[in-house]
């Protein structure tokens, strides 16, 4: 390494510079696998023969900067029942929190041999602890950096976990294991051997099914502590719905959650635990969803009463995000197509709705028209977390569109709590582009979209007595009249 230092030919007052150096011992950040000859960073990882069930792989010269235009390929092949987890320590490509639909430098994780698989997980930007783990026994992680300025790359572990039925990984599964550290502060464990109360649900059991409090529906008993927890795959969420919800609450009215029985949710963010919403009282809660493949409830019930029910909760561990319309892309972990040819008009709402979104998500939502055609955008309820202009220095989630697959300067970022609000594409493609990061989350949104033909214009939903109905004024006074009754019922209810 040379470095060079030049000065101008008018002087200044510039006072130059001081630093440090250190010769750091390269073996330190050497890949764990077979290096793919005639390539310059594919690598193979193998279960064969006496080979090690975990290690450490790195982005090219790391930590020093990574090279530009470079493509690495990293192949994972466990032996067959097992599975490949692989944790990112660390991720430092490019700053901001630009959509990585529009960033050169990428991380793409494929569940499966090949690029053919579903995608798991796009990573971009910078973050810390986060988790992928293959449904099957291979599992490609592809990295990708085109942009001008590179930035220090990743550092990451990986582990062929054994079969889910096995003793080792019944032990993989504990609490202290899979939470790390974090989870002591939550107060003593309950033992899985002497008591019911601590359950574990994981999808290679069953994608759905339920769980209640002890003794649903009567009472539950005094002084319960319990914990639940839920172990996904892939690119599986965990998604809680509640059925019932009646816990003890106090005679003065309290809305605190702090000093009452409660049930709290736990995530991993950058690889810490951390509390993400918190119920008491009796008002039945909205549904959640993880931000990964685990999330885990605490339920503390130290009151009780011969009212106090306590909850029943069906859980599903799914792969669409909680959003029902479109047609889901398995080339992308959260993304939606959405074509005239198929249907005209229909709803679409952020990940989870009508819940809170998840944490460190990312959606796209395509909508593909006609030649004639462009799309009209109508947005009746928006909740999206941030302050205006919607930039990472306010840690803003953000609703951004585009008539193109790359950046439109047309449209700003949308953040904060509004009011029913349109938008209208300029030709027959639009995109929407919803991004949360990891810290506070809003209820999302939820839009009717509609494809017009380039002269139409849109009229405003008039509200009938019997129903809704949708107005498009065409030329020489031509009136189409669309009765949407049920997607308005939808969207308002």
């Amino acid at each position: 390494m040379v470095l060079e230092f030049h000065t101008g030919l008018k002087q200044n007052n510039a006072t130059g510079f001081v630093g440090t150096y250190n010769f750091i011992d390269r073996r330190l950040f050497e890949t764990d696998g077979v290096r793919v000859p005639g390539t310059e960073c594919d690598y193979q990882f193998s279960r064969s023969g006496n080979r090690p069930t975990h290690g450490r792989l790195y982005s090219p010269r790391y930590p020093s900067i990574y090279p530009n235009n470079v493509r690495c390929s990293y192949h994972f092949h466990a032996r067959a029942k097992e599975r490949v987890k692989v944790v990112f320590e660390e991720v430092s490509l490019q700053k901001g929190d630009i959509s990585c639909l529009r960033r050169a430098d990428i991380i793409k994780v494929f569940d499966g041999r090949d690029t053919n698989a579903p995608a798991i997980a796009m990573l971009c930007n910078e973050l810390t602890g986060y988790e992928v783990l293959s449904t099957g026994p291979a599992l490609l992680l592809q990295f990708t950096a085109n942009s001008a300025t590179p930035g220090q790359g990743f550092a990451a572990t990986f582990h062929f976990q054994p079969p889910p039925d096995s003793t080792a990984a019944d032990s993989d599964r504990l609490l202290k294991l899979s939470f790390g550290k974090a989870f002591e502060s939550l107060g003593p464990e309950v033992s899985a051997t002497t008591s019911s109360c601590h359950q574990e649900f994981s999808s290679d059991g069953s994608k759905h099914g339920t769980l209640t409090s002890p003794h649903y529906p009567s009472p539950y008993p005094p002084n319960t502590h319990c914990h639940y927890e839920f172990f996904g795959r892939g690119k599986e969420r965990v998604r809680l719905i509640f059925q019932d919800f009646f816990l003890y609450k106090s005679a003065d009215g309290a809305v605190d959650c702090t000093s009452v029985d409660s049930l709290q949710a736990f995530v991993n963010v950058d690889g810490r635990l951390e509390k993400v919403e918190t119920f008491c009282g009796i008002n039945l809660p909205k549904p959640i969803m993880s931000n990964g493949p685990k999330l885990m409830l605490e339920f503390r019930g130290t009151q009780s009463s011969r009212y106090a029910r306590g909850f029943k909760i069906s859980y599903s561990f799914v792969e669409n995000f909680g959003i029902n319309t479109g047609r889901q892309l398995k080339e992308f972990p959260c993304a939606f197509v959405y074509n005239s040819s198929e249907s005209r008009n229909g709803t679409f709402a952020s990940p989870n709705s009508p819940g809170p979104y998840p944490r460190d998500t990312e959606c796209t939502y395509f909508f593909h028209g006609g030649e004639t055609e462009k799309v009209h955008l109508h947005f009746t309820n928006f909740d999206v977390e941030g302050v205006l202009p919607c930039e990472a220095v306010s840690a803003s989630d953000y609703v951004e569109f585009s008539n193109y697959m790359t950046e439109d300067n047309r449209y700003g970022r949308y953040c904060g709590q509004m009011k029913e609000f349109h938008v209208e594409s300029e030709r027959n493609f639009f995109k929407v582009t919803f991004r949360s990061n990891d810290r506070l989350d809003g209820t999302g949104f939820k839009a009717i979209y509609q494809f017009l033909e380039v002269t139409d214009e849109y009229q405003a939903p008039m509200q009938e007595e019997a129903s809704y109905a949708m107005c498009i004024s065409r030329p020489f006074s031509m009136l189409i009249l669309v009765t949407i009754m049920q997607l308005y019922q939808q969207l308002y209810h």
